[in-house]
């Protein structure tokens, strides 16, 4: 899905990770806005590759609990940024706070993703 959409990481940092998508006609819904089922996915992937980023690489899987989406302003064209940042990272929940914005940094939408973060299980070989 993120492929066929165009998500892109951009940036990590210490405390947060960007990605990047394009609004264009795989994102906009018949309007020619971004369709609000996009930014979701979008706050959802920053969010669980953030979580993901957090474990020892191989040994944990990260799986989406709950998230909500406020939208708070349209985009019609370019590229929307969404930057996740922890609120509270425990040992078996992570909960992120997603702020996506357009390429000047007007603020279109708030979201908050909780994820189960879960250690795999080896299989005896």
């Amino acid at each position: 899905m993120l492929g066929h959409l165009g998500v892109e990481i951009v940036e990590i940092g210490d405390d947060y990770l960007r990605a990047r998508m394009p609004v264009d006609y795989r994102t906009q819904q018949p309007f020619g806005l971004l369709h609000g089922g996009a930014s979701a996915v979008l706050a959802e992937s920053v969010g669980s590759w953030s979580s993901y980023l957090t474990t020892p690489p191989g040994e944990y899987q990260v799986l989406g609990l709950e998230i909500n989406v406020s939208h708070l302003r349209p985009a019609r064209s370019g590229y929307v940024y969404g930057t996740a940042r922890p609120v509270r990272l425990g040992s078996v929940v992570h909960v992120w706070d997603i702020r996506i914005t357009d390429e000047s940094e007007v603020l279109l939408s708030i979201s908050r993703l909780a994820t189960s973060v879960r250690r795999l299980k080896r299989r005896n070989a």
